[in-house]
């Protein structure tokens, strides 16, 4: 078997910190994860955490962005199964706001992330969702199902109508019974842009 390369060894390190910053933000949250343990309990070192994201805040945003990855793809299957576009954009923001009542993307995502690194619709990963929403809505209204509104604009409000939905129901007391009226409010908004 041949010797593993510096470059894989490099991102086995980076892939065992992002798991274990990911457990323990999950579980205890972002402050109250300590470095060391993390970096212990994947028999690393505190050096190889700063090497590899420069502080723990960085471990973080890798850890975010690797939870948006996959949220992304969930939401992208979500929308592929419906049998519109539109009905697939609303399958999308359903299944984006039910995302926040999962523990990892609650505490990670939606309270800690925006606590830690700011307004989440400043995250980088944002900009490629606005623009795949808008390319959305303007083929939704140049295909007529959408009035003729500016389609950047109502992507950026749908976004902003569904980040604060999840964030809304990530911080309450009784997330899910939040859920059902929130979703109903969100679809009522969103069916706004029909054309009649």
């Amino acid at each position: 078997m041949a010797a593993k390369t510096r470059a894989q060894m490099m991102e086995e390190t980076r892939a065992k910190l992002i798991q274990a910053g990911r457990k323990a933000f999950a579980i205890k949250g972002y402050a109250a994860a300590s470095m060391d343990d993390l970096t212990a309990d994947v028999g690393l070192t505190r050096g190889a955490l700063y090497h590899n994201f420069g502080d723990k805040k960085g471990l973080l945003q890798a850890v975010i962005d690797e939870i948006d990855a996959e949220m992304g793809e969930r939401l992208r299957i979500a929308r592929d199964r419906a049998e519109t576009a539109w009905l697939g954009l609303l399958a999308e923001y359903t299944a984006y706001i039910e995302m926040a009542l999962e523990p990892e993307i609650q505490r990670i995502m939606l309270l800690d992330g925006p606590a830690v690194l700011g307004d989440p619709s400043q995250w980088p990963t944002q900009n490629a969702c606005l623009q795949t929403t808008t390319q959305t809505i303007q083929a939704l209204i140049d295909e007529g199902t959408v009035k003729p509104v500016d389609a950047e604009a109502a992507a950026r409000l749908l976004n902003g109508a569904s980040l604060s939905a999840a964030l809304w129901i990530a911080a309450a007391d009784d997330p899910h019974s939040l859920l059902k009226k929130v979703v109903e409010a969100f679809r009522g908004l969103a069916t706004g842009l029909l054309k009649t």
